[in-house]
């Protein structure tokens, strides 16, 4: 199955029905307002963990977050029916609304696709910073040459999507893109069509 299809819901696997969750994940969150809700947990348990656990946590160590994740590995929690990225949430009750709307949550640590959610880690950037800072961190996406990619096109089949993207350095969504030509578009046709020239 294609890696875009699975649950977002860390370790289900299941086809995605709706909202980036599986029919019974969505189902949870219809019935309890959270994709996770009705399973040992009560209704806002996620909320005051956010306050008894995470705001309140004076360590320096990267505190996970147990509720749900983005499909990128990031917390994620819902507060009056929407989603919040947890990790911004913590972002302004720590150091207050970011500068500019632009700027984003950055993870010190390196560690917010792991769900990290240590308020010590947090602090605002521009987007350009925060790239850099990944690079630095090694979980930055590089730039893919040419050979990169037609590397990639050749693993089609042969490699999940995330196993490919580990192998060049990118999220497992430019894997996607380039396989499905939505990015490289070009370079995918004149591979799978040998010799044909576009007009």
């Amino acid at each position: 199955m294609n890696e875009s299809m699975r649950c977002s819901i860390a370790e289900c696997g299941d086809q995605v029905l709706a909202r980036g969750w599986c029919k019974h994940h969505y189902d949870r969150w219809r019935n309890h307002g959270d994709p996770v809700g009705g399973t040992g947990r009560r209704s806002g348990d996620a909320e005051r963990y956010f306050r008894e656990v995470v705001i309140a946590y004076e360590g320096d160590e990267c505190l996970a977050w147990p509720f749900s994740r983005s499909s990128n590995g990031y917390g994620q929690v819902w507060v009056d029916g929407k989603v919040h990225a947890v990790h911004r949430l913590v972002c302004e009750e720590v150091n207050g609304l970011p500068p500019t709307p632009e700027h984003e949550a950055a993870h010190k640590c390196g560690k917010g696709h792991e769900s990290c959610c240590t308020k010590a880690h947090l602090v605002w950037k521009t987007h350009a910073e925060n790239m850099a800072d990944m690079f630095d961190h090694g979980t930055g996406h590089r730039k893919l040459s040419e050979e990169d990619v037609r590397e990639i096109l050749s693993l089609k089949g042969k490699l999940l999507h995330r196993e490919i993207a580990a192998r060049f350095g990118i999220h497992k969504s430019n894997v996607s893109h380039i396989l499905r030509g939505k990015t490289w578009g070009w370079l995918a046709n004149a591979q799978t069509h040998p010799g044909r020239v576009s007009s």
